[in-house]
Order: structure tokens, then sequence, then C-alpha cells
């Protein structure tokens, strides 16, 4: 926002040199960036954050600078004069989307002479950059840059039938902006018409058809109020952007908007002459309510800040930035908030920073003692750690990358059975508007950059969200997502997943089925459970999805939900002494029929070993010919250890017998 010290001056004297005043409001909160002069004038270049739209015209600047100065500052009535004949008599508005335009004033001015503006006007739109045009379009942006209300201006003889209607843009219309440049519009986009055609882009630019010329007389002016998300995406789409979408994408004050219209009127006259109609047509939803008031406990500002701020000076503060106060004791003061200020200030802790900021945070001494406590990880976050100390154990690399993939990386792995990826526009990168349903993709493509650039078999994984729907309050929407790549086997793959379980809780178990994912290897795609409950994805890629990005070597990858393995947390397990007693291993190698799963074969033997088997593991897997058609062995591996003495040979002996017993009659294993 460049402001124009010449300009300021009009609302707010201040007893200071453009530099001084520069600085000032620097440390409440607009950053300087230059301040330089122009022919007669100054011109100072402030950064205005985007909660901040308030400050985005020189009224506002002007409060700013009247509180931390302590000066009154000034605000024109805009009381013009009229005429008897009322505005509902000329024209006629209609809105047919109020969610993208919920209100629209007009007011029509008769008899203006249009020509080259008053040298007032035209150099103080020269000094922040505005080139002027003629004395009526001046005017507009004249007020725009004084309030923040953008406004425009119709040849009034133009529009056709004497009507505006608001409404959304008709299939492949197209308007000529002032610009004189066409533009293809689209029904998700809203437009300002008369009774045949569009004659002005809402909030982004108006139409040549009827824009200001020398023979104009008759003027119509609109104030309205667009839904930012609206103008935002009309702005970005037809890559237009104007000083009204800036502020329209921020939200305008809609309490403003009657005395914007008036002021507009009042200087139209001043510098054009004219008869202003009577009255307005004023249509849409009327000014909303005033909210509750905003509590502010004096107390909490010394706990906050450090220091003590006088109330008196607490109360002068919020009240000269135009809060309201309703109600003040020794221990409490309760503000109603400004419209200007009601979309950033809804807390106590806003009012605090408002006060701090006015104050001075150079006030705020270096020592000062501000109450502390140590935060601590929440369970999400403790979780995370200790998946990250597991994969980065064995080698992995955490990736971060981004969340918008193109639409061919977007698909190339979604085992999730939902069609409709959701998209977004974005200025920066054009090629990429979908939101990823999984991390697989990117990590695919940052192992191929590896690959070129020379690191083969580069193992990644990233925990970060996916995006599965559109609704913020559906939890499900974006849930939070662990993947890896690896080139190593599905089997050390599968004992990757279960040490991050058994990292989170040790008695933690996983089991696979087979996946009907069509990016998987046929056959070698599995659903992960997690005790039992669906967890994710693991298996090899088939070469039709690697190939599609150009890999060189067999990918592994798995995808399983973070919020599944942190509902089975136990980060704190039960302290056990370590053994002192041997272990005993016993190998055991069964013939089975091909459809016995390893599974199942661990689930009988653990439930038949006893008390003293103290692990099982899985040593390893045969087929051929000499075993017979559709049958395979397993060589598994027993150990049992008692916790207070060494087992007897009888007792092992007897544990093994068991096994075998139940493994021959439930699934009808044979020793080899």
């Amino acid at each position: 926002m460049i402001v124009s010290w010449d300009w300021l001056q009009q609302y707010v004297k201040l007893p200071v040199s453009a530099a001084e005043f520069g600085k000032r409001v620097m440390m409440a909160g607009l950053n300087l960036e230059s301040v330089e002069p122009t022919g007669d004038d100054t011109a100072v270049d402030l950064e205005v954050t985007s909660n901040r739209v308030d400050c985005l015209g020189h009224i506002g600047v002007a409060r700013e600078a009247a509180v931390c100065f302590d000066v009154p500052l000034t605000i024109p009535p805009a009381l013009p004069q009229t005429s008897s004949t009322p505005t509902s008599s000329l024209i006629s508005v209609a809105i047919e989307n109020p969610d993208q335009c919920p209100r629209y004033v007009a007011r029509v001015i008769q008899g203006v002479k249009v020509g080259p503006s008053p040298a007032w006007l035209s150099n103080r739109l020269a000094t922040i950059g505005i080139t002027s045009i003629n004395n009526i379009v001046d005017i507009t942006n004249y007020v725009l840059m004084e309030c923040g209300q953008p406004l425009h201006a119709f040849d009034f003889d133009k529009l056709a039938e004497k009507r505006i209607v608001v409404r959304r843009a008709r299939p492949d219309e197209k308007i000529q902006a002032i610009d004189h440049k066409e533009y293809k519009l689209t029904p998700e986009m809203c437009v300002i018409a008369d009774a045949q055609r569009p004659v002005a882009i809402a909030g982004v630019m108006g139409g040549a058809a009827t824009e200001i010329s020398t023979s104009t007389t008759n003027v119509l002016i609109e104030v309205a109020d667009f839904a930012p998300r609206s103008i935002r995406a009309t702005a970005r789409e037809l890559k237009l952007h104007s000083d009204s979408s800036y502020r329209f994408e921020r939200g305008i004050d809609p309490y403003q908007m009657d005395w914007a219209s008036r002021r507009c009127c009042e200087l139209i006259l001043q510098v054009a002459g004219g008869q202003l109609l009577a009255g307005a047509v004023d249509v849409g939803v009327p000014v909303p309510p005033e909210p509750e008031a905003v509590s502010l406990r004096f107390a909490q500002l010394s706990r906050i800040l450090g220091i003590d701020v006088p109330r008196p000076e607490v109360v002068r503060i919020l009240t000269e930035l135009g809060f309201k106060l309703t109600k003040e004791d020794a221990n409490l003061a309760l503000f109603f908030v400004p419209s200007w200020r009601r979309r950033d200030v809804t807390r106590e802790i806003d009012l605090i920073e408002e006060v701090a900021r006015i104050y001075g945070y150079d006030k705020i001494p270096e020592d000062a003692v501000v109450p502390l406590t140590v935060s601590q990880k929440s369970l999400r976050d403790r979780v995370v750690d200790r998946v990250t100390d597991v994969l980065t154990g064995q080698g992995f690399f955490e990736s971060v990358t981004l969340s918008l993939v193109d639409d061919k990386l977007a698909t190339l792995f979604n085992p999730r059975p939902i069609n409709q990826v959701l998209h977004i526009e974005h200025d920066k990168f054009s090629q990429l508007k979908s939101l990823r349903q999984s991390l697989i993709p990117s990590l695919l493509q940052a192992r191929r950059h590896n690959e070129r650039q020379g690191c083969f078999h580069a193992r990644l994984f990233e925990i970060a969200s996916v995006f599965l729907g559109a609704d913020p309050g559906n939890s499900n929407a974006e849930p939070k997502t662990i993947s890896f790549v690896t080139g190593q086997s599905f089997a050390e793959a599968k004992g990757l997943l279960q040490a991050i379980a058994q990292r989170v809780n040790p008695s933690s178990t996983i089991s696979v089925r087979p996946s009907n994912a069509v990016s998987f290897v046929d056959g070698r795609g599995a659903e992960v459970l997690l005790n039992g409950t669906f967890w994710g994805w693991l298996g090899e890629l088939d070469r039709n999805v690697t190939d599609q990005l150009d890999l060189r070597d067999v990918v592994v990858v798995a995808e399983i939900m973070l919020p599944v393995l942190e509902a089975t947390a136990n980060l704190r397990p039960k302290f056990e002494d370590l053994p002192t007693h041997p272990t005993v291993s016993r190998d055991l190698n069964f013939v089975l029929d091909s459809e016995v799963t390893w599974e199942q074969l661990e689930s009988i033997v653990l439930t038949a070993a006893g008390p003293h088997l103290q692990s099982l593991s899985f040593s390893g897997q045969y087929r051929g010919p000499q075993l017979g058609a559709d049958k395979k062995s397993y060589l598994l591996t027993l150990h049992y250890r008692a916790v207070d003495r060494t087992l007897t040979h009888e007792e092992v002996e007897a544990a093994q017998q068991a096994v075998i017993d139940s493994c021959t009659e439930k699934v009808g294993a044979k020793l080899r």
C-alpha cells in the first residue's frame, strides 16, 4: 500500500516527518518498505499483511497513525446534496446469486461533465502510482484508495433497459473488459449484467461497452460486496488482477459500503457537476448484526507481555482504534470490535496484541520475566518419532514432497476406491493442480531423481497427509499417512512394518491378505492388518507403473495409516528383568498343503507350544517335486525359556510334541 503523505494529512495532522511516521507505524505492524519524494508529495510504501485489509486505504492508515501519535482523526461525513427524484424510479437491481454477491448498492448521477481531473486529484493518484484517466474514473479510484472499498462507474445510458442483474456467467459467454481484451467466462464466475449482456466481471474489472467516455452524461455508481473465494478464483482463472480484486479477495467492510457510495457521489458532484438522485437502490443481505463483545482481563496483559501497561492507556489505545468500550471495572473491560477488524480480532489475545503493538514492542525489555511452561510432545509426535527412528535406522531417508501433483502422477498409484481427485487453481504451479491421494507417486518421482543422479537403490519415506475429500469437518478427509519405497524384497518390507508396529507397541502383530490393487504385480500385493485392523498396503509395483517413470530397479512400496498405528500406542511398556537363564532352540520342518499360510501355522504353534515359548521365527520355505504336487515345506525355529530356571530336555520335548500334534490335527502337517 503506497500512501500519499499530502493525502494522509487530510485525515490526520502529524507532528513528524514522513520518514518518522513510517518508522513509527512499522513498529505497530505496517512494515516500511520505502519513503520516496514524488513531485511535491512524498510516497510512503507500507507492507500490509493479508489480515489487515482495513489498512488498504488512506483512512485505515490514518487511523493507525492517529493512535500511534495520539492526535485526532477526521473522516469526511459524505453528505452529498440530492434531487427529489428517487434512484429507484430509473434503475432496477436484481441479485440472482447471493452466495457470490450478498449486497449491491447503486446510485445515479445525471448531467455530469466528463473531463480532465483537477490537479489535486491527479497529483494524489500519481503519487501512489495510478494514472489519471478522467474525473469520473479518477474519483472511483480515489475513493478506493481512500477507504479500501472498490467501486465502479457505468455509463448509465448504455445499460440495456436500465437494469442491473448480478448473476453467474452463462456457458461460452464473453466480455471485452476496459483493458480492451476479450475474456471467455465460465458459469462459476460472477458478472454484472444489464438486460442483454455482461457489462463487468464482478469485483475484477469493468466492461468496455459501458465504460465512461467524454460523451457520458449520466453515471451509475456501483458499490458491492463480493465473496472473496469467488473473486479469487475468477481473477486466477482469467489471469486478470486489479486493485479491486486484491481487496475483495481479502474481504471488505460491509458497514462502509453506503459511506463509500455517498463519498464517491459527493466528490463527483464536486469535480464533474451534475445532480444526484435521491436515495439508493440497496439490494441483498442487510448489514450483519453486532457480534458479541470481547472481554479483556487487565491482569492478562502483564502475564502475556511481561510488563504493566496502565489501564487508562489500554482503554485509550483500543477506543482510538475503533473498539467500543461497553463495560469496565478494576479487573475487566468489554469491547465491541469495529466492523473493519472483525475478520482478525475475535479473542482476548487479539486485543492484547493490539495494545502491545501500539504501546510499543520496544518498551518490553529483553529481560522481562514472562512465565513459560515447558511444552510436551503429543502422542502423535512421539509415535512419529519412533516410526522415524525405525526407518532411518534401516537406512531410509526422509523426503518432503509437494502436496500437489500433476494429473498423470496422481493416478499412478492409488489403491483406494476413490475416483474423484481434488483439484485447485494455483498461479505458481500451473501444471500441478491435483491434491495427492497417496504419497507413493511423489516418492517414486524422488527415487527416479536419485537414479538419474547416480544414486541407485534409494530408500525413501514420508509422513504427511493425503487428500480424500473436500469436507474440512471430516477427520478422514485428510488422513496422516506413512509411506516408503525401497528396493528390498516383499518379506524385508513386511518385516520393517512389523518392526514399526512393535516399536510403538511391543505386543502388536501384523498380518497380510491379498490385494487386488492394479498397481501391484499379480500375487505380490497385500493389504496389511495391524492387530486385525486394516492398516494399509504393501507390495511390489508392476513394471507398467515403474516404466512410466523410467525407474531402473524393482520397487516395493508400503502405505499405512498413522491414526491406526497411533490407536495401538503403548509407549511405556511394563518393565521386565533381563533373562538370566538360557534359551533352548528347536527346529521343525513341516510339509503342508500349498494353501496353508504362515499366519495359520504361526497361530497354531503359538497356542500349542505352552507358556515357555519365547519366540517363533520363520527360517525358510521349500517347494519341489520330491514333496509332491500342491505341497510345500516350512522350516520354523522355536525358542523356549523359563523365567525362573533352566528348562529340562523333557519339558522342551513335551512342548515340541504338543506343537507337532496340533499342527498335524489342524492343518495336516507332517514332519519332513
